[in-house]
């Protein structure tokens, strides 16, 4: 970047988010191709090397294996995408994000920020998966960026009382995307069930927070499943 395009300084922002570690979500189709021994070996050298992956079977055309990488480097998550299309493994769509802190969640308890920035996947029992995009809209009517930070974080809030009662049912991971891919947010559920999946999406699109300022990309939905599941239901 040249020092004529550089941005302009601007005061620290005290209500700043805290970002963790990179995000990458893929979603593929598996070639007729595949090598099953290679897609897997890929996915396990990344988690060695102290990443997370986690791998759904999704429903419908948009594609058949979701693999969702975290961890702290990105350079590994793009060696793992890499040897992903060398194992006949190719990418219909990805999103890529970071974990955060956002700066309506800055004064929650330790162990629910280190949750968020360095979380632990997938949850037990719930072998539901479903990932969209969102941004917050800024239409003349209803710009969110247009609204203090006070009106902003009591939204927010009530926004969040109404994800808390779907505690045990759904576990939702909201990964930041602003100035990295084509939305500002990449949420991933994992869910009990569809049903529960879709009980909680539905219940806090009442919430004004979303009736009023959000905006929803596409959704990919399916169930927890390794590669070699997803090859070997094929034959």
């Amino acid at each position: 970047m040249t020092e004529q395009s550089a941005p302009e300084e601007h005061p620290a922002n005290e209500h700043a988010t805290i970002t963790g570690w990179r995000v990458l979500h893929l979603f593929c189709t598996l070639q007729g191709d595949a090598n099953g021994d290679a897609i897997e070996l890929a996915l396990k050298q990344c988690q060695a090397d102290g990443h997370q992956v986690v791998t759904a079977a999704l429903l419908g055309h948009k594609a058949e294996l979701a693999v969702m990488a975290l961890g702290p480097s990105e350079e590994r998550l793009l060696q793992l995408q890499q040897a992903l299309r060398r194992a006949g493994c190719i990418p219909n769509w990805s999103y890529v994000s970071l974990t955060e802190i956002s700066e309506y969640a800055r004064t929650i308890p330790e162990a629910m920020r280190e949750a968020r920035l360095h979380p632990v996947l997938p949850p037990e029992g719930m072998p539901a998966f479903c990932f969209y995009p969102m941004s917050k809209r800024r239409s003349e009517d209803a710009n969110w960026y247009a609204l203090d930070y006070e009106e902003r974080l009591a939204l927010m809030h009530g926004h969040g009382r109404t994800g808390r009662t779907f505690h045990g049912r759904v576990l939702q991971l909201v990964t930041a995307s602003t100035g990295l891919d084509d939305w500002e947010w990449g949420v991933t559920l994992f869910g009990r069930s569809l049903d529960d999946l879709k009980e909680c999406v539905y219940s806090m699109r009442f919430d004004e927070a979303s009736a009023r300022f959000a905006e929803f990309g596409p959704f990919l939905t399916g169930r927890l499943a390794s590669p070699s599941e997803i090859l070997a239901a094929r034959r």
